[in-house]
């Protein structure tokens, strides 16, 4: 599996930057994935970051060296972050649970998988044409699509989302794929911090115009330029895909003698281990790991 793939992270006006991506693969499959910890309720930063630690987690698991149905993981494993969330919040006796979009995508062999949770979105670009991108879970967006949207009618804020991950019901998980891929297509996961400063069609341009490492650090640029003071925090990972590796071809990627590697880490990151004990780091761990377990997923394994 050959692809290149770049991804950055800018806080625009808040205080902490609540969004987290990462990506992790074997020799012949990739998990993509980016979380925008929400606003309102607690912990949206380790919301985002259990998200992407449990859908690593399950990859490193159940990808040997490929995943036996990359639909149904997507769908499962969004759910099973969703109940580590619920877990999270009562083994901390949290008045309020966490919450966090999704946005993941899948590609193997030739083929590509996503799914999403909430309003962090998916483009995907082939040839300078847009022939993919997610449909957010927001009451605004739901009402453009049943054209409820015009005179007379009062417009929705946006940001105002009907589902998400540590939400009280089971979340929605829209699953889409598998696409077939062709080389040069380019895929894009960012949070809203992109889509509500920068066009789609502008969005398509970049990705067209330029590789993926020079178009995304400019789509945040131009993000948070347009943004201002207030801007929202600007998170955005992009992949080419090159193609299937040849016989005894190389990844663009280098692997270890592991045959697995990421860049979503085991414990939270940098920022929040600050925040943490040592105690309170492996005991994330561990719950992400119960879960796992308690999903009967391990049952599973190749």
């Amino acid at each position: 599996m050959r692809f290149n793939v770049f991804q950055v992270s800018r806080r625009g006006g808040r205080e902490t930057n609540e969004d987290r991506m990462g990506y992790c693969f074997t020799q012949e499959a990739g998990l993509f994935a980016l979380a925008d910890g929400m606003g309102g309720h607690p912990e949206g930063e380790v919301a985002a970051q259990i998200a992407l630690q449990t859908l690593a987690a399950l990859f490193q698991q159940d990808a040997r060296p490929v995943l036996d149905d990359p639909q149904r993981f997507l769908q499962d494993a969004i759910v099973i972050a969703h109940e580590q969330l619920l877990r999270y919040a009562e083994g901390r006796g949290l008045s309020d649970t966490p919450r966090t979009t999704v946005v993941a995508c899948i590609l193997q062999g030739n083929q590509a998988w996503w799914a999403h949770c909430g309003d962090s979105r998916l483009y995907l670009v082939r040839a300078a044409r847009l022939i993919a991108r997610t449909r957010d879970h927001s009451y605004s967006e739901l009402h453009e699509a049943l054209g409820r949207v015009g005179r007379g009618i009062e417009p929705f804020n946006r940001n105002v989302l009907f589902t998400c991950l540590g939400s009280p019901g089971k979340p929605m998980v829209d699953c889409q794929g598998p696409m077939v891929m062709e080389p040069g297509d380019r895929f894009l996961l960012c949070s809203d911090g992109l889509w509500g400063n920068v066009e789609d069609h502008e969005i398509v341009q970049q990705l067209a115009d330029q590789g993926v490492s020079d178009a995304a650090p400019d789509l945040v640029e131009q993000a948070l330029r347009r943004g201002g003071e207030r801007c929202d925090n600007v998170t955005v990972l992009a992949i080419e895909w090159e193609g299937e590796d040849e016989p005894g071809g190389d990844t663009t990627q280098s692997l270890g003698h592991s045959g697995f590697a990421s860049t979503i880490q085991g414990a939270l990151d940098a920022d929040l281990v600050a925040a943490m004990d040592d105690e309170e780091i492996e005991r994330s761990v561990r719950e992400i790991n119960e879960v796992i377990r308690q999903s009967g997923r391990g049952q599973n394994r190749r």
